[in-house]
């Protein structure tokens, strides 16, 4: 069954007012037609189960058969800070991340990123990145869009991860699997756990100085073999996931 969002305002007693860019991909891409059923989420906890019951110009309108409390979203917020990676390799990284639970995904500038975005660059990609997530939210039954934020630097990142319960840093010259392991275990239901992953060059040392003393970022180690940047924060997110799954 295809699942929509709808914002709270747009959801009443009965009935759910579809609007926007999903009215053309349900009448024309997906060729719904009247009685169909679709899921709609309002962004948080409830999930609807409708029938489509009119088809408008610029308006769908679903008819509410029966609403629940979906357990779909992991107990805890997961926060990817990804190191900007050349070509096209963000598009994989974030659909993939939506689709293993993030909460969200943070674009990082970090000194050996070889992609380097103006003002206008960085609208027109963060456009396309939520694009994408919202597609994969979509597609993996997330209850809501995971957030793509504006491109931030490495101090910036940093800043922002120290709000968080805990931050992982994995780094190719970290050793010893096994206080690896024993880090990713103490991660508790409902901490917020941010992941910082380097760019193809990955971090330099002095980054990963400034993530521990800034953000109290514990190093990790992945294993021997060193992981691609579209790889590393997948494999995190993938153990997370397994770990805290309800």
């Amino acid at each position: 069954m295809y699942r929509f969002f709808a914002d709270p305002a747009r959801i009443g007693d009965r009935q759910i007012s579809i609007t926007g860019s999903d009215v053309n991909h349900i009448k024309n891409v997906l060729r719904m037609r009247e009685g169909e059923e679709i899921l709609i989420s309002d962004g948080g906890k409830l999930e609807y189960t409708c029938y489509i019951e009119a088809l408008h110009e610029e308006e769908i309108i679903a008819h509410i058969m029966y609403v629940q409390e979906a357990g779909y979203e992991l107990p805890s917020k997961l926060f990817l800070f990804q190191g900007l990676p050349k070509g096209d390799k963000m598009e994989l990284i974030i659909q993939k991340a939506v689709e293993l639970g993030v909460h969200q995904v943070i674009p990082v500038a970090s000194r050996r990123s070889v992609v380097k975005l103006d003002k206008k660059k960085e609208e027109k990609k963060l456009a396309r990145w939520q694009a994408i997530a919202e597609s994969a939210a979509k597609q993996s039954k997330r209850m809501y869009v995971p957030q793509i934020k504006e491109v931030m630097n490495f101090q910036e990142a940093v800043q922002y991860g120290a709000k968080l319960d805990v931050v992982l840093l994995p780094y190719e010259l970290a050793k010893d699997m096994k206080h690896s392991r024993e880090i990713l275990e103490k991660i508790t239901p409902g901490q917020s756990v941010g992941i910082f992953i380097g760019p193809e060059g990955g971090f330099e040392e002095e980054e990963v100085n400034l993530a521990v003393s800034g953000a109290n970022a514990q190093v990790i180690t992945l294993g021997k073999r060193i992981l691609r940047t579209e790889t590393a924060g997948l494999a995190v997110l993938s153990v997370l996931m397994f770990a805290m799954e309800e």
